[in-house]
């Protein structure tokens, strides 16, 4: 997909685009945000420039993103939100689908179609290239989002739990 320009009625024009190495820093800004959001330390975020421009941008990306920008009326451009996402699997469907870790848009930009251009932007990449779903998860308490989600036909997978194995658990599996 290429990028493209939304606009929700009163609203200024938000422009999706794939992410570029000088957008790293940014991205890493609003995973911390993204945090403080979630309610988490600050101190739980790893992540660095450094890795994550080796992760999207070095030989063997497993890992894309997607930069949402606020034009303003002087055509200049202000990054107010990301999604970054990875493929996944369906063994039931034969295919590809994408799972988006982190959707992202400042609380001063919400509201004004920034979240919602980058899930059209995933949805579109996902039909384009015979994807069959786009997946994410949310916190129980996220209730915003929650109806932001279903206001776009999202629904909760009901029967299903996450399982996360990491830590010490981790190493004493895998070592």
């Amino acid at each position: 997909m290429s990028q493209h320009n939304t606009n929700v009625q009163g609203s200024p024009t938000i422009r999706v685009r794939p992410a570029r190495r000088e957008d790293t820093a940014a991205m890493v800004q609003f995973v911390k945000d993204l945090a403080v959001y979630e309610k988490e330390p600050l101190d739980t975020v790893r992540l660095t420039e450094a890795t994550l421009e080796q992760q999207l941008f070095g030989e063997h990306p497993a890992i894309f993103a997607h930069i949402a920008e606020e034009i303003g009326a002087d055509g200049s451009a202000s990054s107010v939100g990301f999604a970054l996402w990875f493929l996944n699997y369906s063994t039931w469907e034969g295919a590809h689908g994408i799972y988006l870790e982190d959707l992202f848009v400042h609380p001063e930009h919400r509201g004004k179609g920034a979240g919602k251009a980058l899930l059209k932007e995933l949805a579109g990449i996902a039909v384009e290239r015979g994807y069959k779903r786009v997946e994410w998860s949310v916190l129980k308490w996220n209730t915003p989002s929650i109806e932001f989600y279903r206001s776009i036909g999202a629904f909760p997978m009901e029967e299903w739990n996450t399982y996360r194995l990491t830590g010490g658990a981790l190493t004493q599996l895998g070592g």
